[in-house]
């Protein structure tokens, strides 16, 4: 017979296309399982299941994809772990943000009752619905006008990814659906509500996507009345549930989930935290100055410090949002993967996989040398996160000749995200908030060496890689295990639940010094085309855009 395991936790990572599931050993990170199960649904981006057309920069989703997928991968994860119901002790959750859905009165998705689910602003808007950037423009301006205290924790402007800005257009495109809406909540809170009964904020998403901090609450209601006079009570009417850190317990799994889970009703459910910030405490960090980059279809760029300062273009300073007592300064690429898929996708040939498409044009782009292609990109193919915040920007590529390669410009635009990276370190740099090294987490910091070497030479840092492959799926294990606490096998406190489960590899990717001053050069060029395009120079995107719309 085989060894019975010691008592485990589940981190389910929610992702852009599919759930993953990891069963971890508490005591020692010991990971035992991993299992994955796409969203039946995907990305809905063109039309509606039942039929209707999207707009230009739409990016839905199905609810209960997010339920079909965690059933399935909990299942297949607990059968290759060999776990037993009662060796499960508690259960971590992270997720996409600002991933945000209306609900009604009982807690469902307004899109799954018949008289709503021809309505898109009834469905699930994932976080790279970039359709209410109008409405973010009225946000900024409005914050701007009124001198909003809370603009200064968001980098001097938001997002059209967040909560507030994907509201405003359901008031001002669907004002019904508004209206029908109990709440309109982030997609983790929904899932942990159907898992446990219990509707709750997690402070994480509330922090960073929805304007709240802990010191001050939400923006106050005249500002809201600002935006729309129907929107004075937003806080109150449409944001329900108590605010909760992420890793304290907000119930246990209802005796229907036990079920179909096959685990003990009752185990407990920590409040979610968001994908990329999960990472964080998978990748081992929980002190100031080392930077987390989650490298994904999208880049999350993660930092601990110990004081506040306005960062240009940072997603959020939220003071606890991570780990307490510390601020949590998030920023961000809105592509990353996402590029090299695209362009994979029209290189590639119809009889050749995607994986071996990558590594044939991974193995070109080896092949030239920093700068060696005459090519520099701007990398915004869905728009700039940070640190402009502008989801009408578009992606360039200058330099371009008959002599011009697939593998050159591959590697041109693998050096055009590590500017990306560059721009954010030197704006943390510009406010005396050091950073002194890298650690990388995602999919594509396991798959691509060849990346982490050019992002080592152009942000001039070292880099490490975290240990886990799977470092957000870990965080919520962690989670998992802060919830289940001492008592039923897990850990007391964040720090101890980190250090006994997280780790690092062993290599540190170390600069080239050469290739540093070959990269100095050429992000001059990166610069001075970033804010030729992004500051006013030319709004010749935005213009394009509009005519695509």
């Amino acid at each position: 017979m085989g060894r019975t395991p010691p008592p485990c936790a589940v981190g389910l990572d929610f992702g852009t296309a599919s759930c993953r599931a990891v069963i971890v050993e508490m005591a020692t990170g010991r990971q035992l399982a991993t299992a994955v199960a796409d969203y039946p649904h995907g990305v809905i981006d063109r039309e509606l299941p039942g039929g209707g057309t999207l707009g230009v920069d739409w990016a839905l989703q199905h609810p209960t994809d997010y339920l079909t997928a965690l059933t399935a991968a909990v299942t297949e994860a607990r059968r290759e772990a060999g776990a037993a119901a009662d060796t499960i002790a508690g259960i971590g959750i992270d997720f996409t943000a600002s991933t945000v859905l209306p609900i009604d009165s009982e807690g469902q998705a307004l899109c799954l009752r018949p008289e709503f689910a021809g309505r898109p602003h009834a469905w699930v808007k994932l976080w790279k619905h970039h359709a209410a950037q109008p409405q973010a423009d009225r946000i900024n301006e409005v914050t701007t006008a009124r001198g909003e205290r809370f603009l200064d924790d968001y980098g001097g402007r938001t997002s059209s990814e967040w909560l507030v800005a994907k509201a405003l257009q359901i008031l001002d495109e669907d004002p019904e659906i508004f209206e029908s809406a109990a709440g309109i909540v982030e997609a983790a809170d929904w899932t942990t509500s159907q898992l446990t009964g219990t509707l709750v904020r997690n402070a994480c998403g509330a922090g960073y996507k929805g304007l709240w901090s802990r010191a001050h609450g939400f923006p106050p209601a005249e500002f809201f009345e600002a935006l729309d006079p129907r929107m004075r009570d937003f806080v109150r009417d449409k944001l329900p549930g108590e605010i909760v850190a992420p890793g304290q317990v907000v119930g246990g799994l209802t005796e229907a989930w036990a079920s179909r889970l096959e685990l003990e009703a009752g185990t407990p459910v920590a409040a979610p935290i968001i994908d990329a910030h999960a990472g964080v405490l998978g990748a081992t960090v929980v002190t100031p100055g080392r930077m987390v980059i989650v490298l994904g279809t999208s880049t999350c760029h993660m930092l601990l410090a110990d004081r506040h300062a306005p960062v240009e273009g940072v997603a959020g300073i939220v003071r606890d949002g991570i780990v307490e007592g510390l601020y949590g300064y998030e920023a961000g690429q809105a592509a990353v993967g996402d590029i090299f898929g695209w362009f994979a996708g029209l290189v590639g040939s119809p009889a050749s996989d995607s994986a071996s498409t990558f590594a044939r044009l991974e193995t070109a782009a080896a092949a030239t040398g920093p700068g060696g292609n005459g090519l520099v990109a701007l990398d915004w193919w869905n728009g700039n996160r940070s640190v402009l915040a502008n989801a009408d920007l578009s992606g360039l590529i200058i330099g371009l000749s008959l002599q011009t390669t697939a593998g050159e410009l591959y590697r041109s635009l693998i050096e055009a995200t590590g500017f990306g990276t560059r721009r954010i370190l030197d704006a943390f740099e510009a406010e005396q908030i050091p950073v002194t090294e890298l650690v990388a987490t995602g999919g594509l910091a396991e798959r691509s060496p060849l990346l982490l070497r050019i992002y080592a030479d152009i942000t001039q840092r070292p880099i490490r890689l975290a240990a886990s492959p799977n470092a957000s799926a870990l965080g919520a294990a962690i989670l998992g295990a802060l919830a289940a606490g001492a008592e039923r096998g897990g850990h007391g406190s964040l720090e101890a639940a980190v250090e006994q489960m997280a780790g690092l590899a062993t290599e540190t990717i170390e600069p080239d010094g050469e290739a540093a001053r070959q990269y100095e050069a050429l992000y001059k060029e990166y610069l001075e085309l970033h804010d030729h395009f992004g500051r006013g120079g030319s709004a010749v995107m935005s213009r394009l855009r509009r005519l695509r719309r």
